[in-house]
């Protein structure tokens, strides 16, 4: 065993015990933190396969972003645990096909004979200026380019859903209103006032 199996192999235990530790512990906080370390784990993995883009990108987007506001979330919201906790049995069935149907999925993928380090060797690969990082982009911007805009538009969609649904008036403090401002007519825009001039004595 070389050096670069040993990383592997501890990166890969590390990442698989704080995954299960991110759905078997009860504080969500622990739960959180662990998802973290799960990702700067598969970040290493991505290291070592020559993805750095992809390595920068999950820590960046997720380490540094999503799971610093996940962790705001759950450490602001009062998360009642026992309540959350009831249907857990209820639901263990149609949890435990999804995850097989997912096991399957994965395996078959590994199988194929289109994923392991052979299937990915191209002539390109040997030169000295191959960049996966462009591969990447010529991926995604010519052959992937439809399922990249609806990733797109969903997470925009999401997004202002997110917004809409945590949106709350609050009546201490005066705000205007944009629909009133947008729905008045001219006439209410300027009102004329009649006054008695004021005469000096």
């Amino acid at each position: 065993m070389n050096f670069l199996d040993f990383v592997f192999y501890s990166l890969a235990s590390v990442a698989i015990v704080a995954a299960l530790g991110v759905i078997t512990l009860r504080n969500p906080v622990h739960s959180v933190l662990l998802l973290v370390l799960v990702f700067v784990t598969s970040s290493g993995l991505w290291i070592l396969l020559e993805a750095e883009f992809l390595a920068i990108a999950l820590v960046l987007v997720y380490v540094g972003a999503v799971m610093v506001l996940f962790l705001f979330v759950v450490m602001m919201l009062d998360i009642n645990l026992d309540r959350m906790r009831e249907g857990f049995w209820k639901w263990f069935p149609f949890g435990a096909i999804l995850a097989l149907i997912m096991t399957v999925e994965m395996s078959m993928v590994l199988m194929s004979k289109q994923f392991g380090p052979e299937a990915m060797q191209t002539p390109e690969y040997k030169s000295a200026d191959y960049s996966n990082t462009k591969e990447l982009g010529q991926l995604l911007y010519t052959e992937y380019v439809y399922a990249f805009e609806l990733a797109a538009v969903i997470l925009l969609v999401a997004m202002i859903a997110a917004i809409a649904i945590t949106l709350r008036y609050r009546t201490d403090k005066k705000s205007s209103d944009a629909r009133r401002q947008i729905a008045v007519s001219r006439d209410e825009r300027l009102r004329v006032v009649s006054m008695t001039a004021e005469k000096k004595e």
